[in-house]
């Protein structure tokens, strides 16, 4: 597992119970915690790892003899952290993508970008309604495992299933990725409506409507349309828009309320909500394909500065009249 933020941390806890799981982090100092305490105080204070998990600093260390690289990085340094592992790896490790973003500047899934850098190894995602702190209370959840190979991901749903985690497998990789980055732009629409005040009609409203974009999008792309209406899809949207634990949600809220996204940035604590930085890249990806994402594109200026969450919902409402299905 490379990345030990609180999904990286979770999930390399959780496959530690069916496989020897290596957990790799940046900093020296949260390696020594993790390896001393068992808790990762900074991202996952209230929950212990698993025993067995072994954790180091050292990359080569972690990915040597690994059958399996998990790579649970932010979006904008993840290019830079497979780089630096895939001299390393295995002849016939899969690799794995934990990140819901896109890359910055060429708008390529996490996916496209292992291929990119690794064009020899099977390539995976894990996508779906999947908030770290309630799945490493052990929680009941479900996640999806979308990978070209239906062998590859049957022998990957062995690896990550638990008796309070079940995983589905699926062979759509674009929609699991492209349901994954959207809804994190949808949940900081719905957080700017909640820190507004307006209540769950305006929540609907920005989900439904922010399924569609993301609907949109992702045929565009070549994904399945099904694949919206599932864990990845609709799942992931409804968690996270539900949730104060979602960082995009609770981004939203603050925006809403009248912070400034400069200000909200500088109080995160070193946490990523991905939405903020993938918002600009979604709508420049909708707009080379040719795709309206009217919520998205207000979310990604508000995001920029370039609106008020109370305009950029103006906006919104204000657009001209059509059929819902236009």
């Amino acid at each position: 597992m490379i990345g030990a933020g609180s999904w990286g941390t979770t999930v390399a806890s959780l496959v530690a119970n069916n496989a020897p799981t290596v957990l790799w982090a940046r900093r020296g100092e949260l390696v020594d915690e993790l390896q001393s305490t068992r808790v990762n105080s900074r991202y996952l204070p209230d929950h212990r790892v698993h025993d067995e998990l072994q954790v180091t600093g050292d990359v080569v260390d972690a990915v040597t003899d690994a059958s399996l690289v998990v790579m649970a990085v932010p979006s904008s340094g993840f290019r830079d952290a497979v780089r630096s592992l895939t001299l390393h790896l295995e002849p016939n490790a899969v690799l794995l993508s934990l990140t819901k973003g896109l890359e910055r500047g060429t708008g390529r899934r996490m996916s496209e970008v292992l291929v990119d850098l690794a064009p020899n190894h099977e390539v995976a995602v894990l996508s779906g309604p999947n908030l770290a702190s309630e799945i490493a209370a052990g929680q009941p959840a479900a996640s999806v495992v979308a990978c070209s190979d239906a062998k590859v991901a049957q022998r990957l749903q062995e690896v990550f299933s638990r008796p309070l985690f079940r995983v589905y497998t699926h062979d759509d990789v674009i929609g699991c990725e492209i349901g994954g980055v959207v809804k994190n732009v949808i949940a900081i629409a719905a957080g700017m409506a909640h820190g507004m005040g307006f209540g769950d009609n305006s929540r609907a409203t920005l989900i439904t409507r922010g399924l569609v974009e993301m609907g949109r999008l992702g045929a565009q792309l070549g994904a399945n349309p099904g694949t919206f209406s599932g864990l990845a899809g609709m799942g992931d949207v409804i968690a996270t828009c539900s949730s104060m634990k979602s960082r995009n949600t609770t981004v939203g809220v603050r925006l809403g309320r009248g912070e400034t996204i400069t200000e909200v940035n500088a109080s995160m604590n070193h946490m990523v909500a991905e939405g903020v930085k993938s918002a600009g890249t979604v709508v420049a990806l909708a707009r080379k394909v040719g795709v309206e994402m009217p919520i998205s594109e207000a979310v990604a200026d508000v995001c920029e500065g370039r609106l008020s969450a109370a305009d950029g919902l103006m906006r919104l409402m204000t657009r001209s009249r059509k059929a819902e299905r236009e």
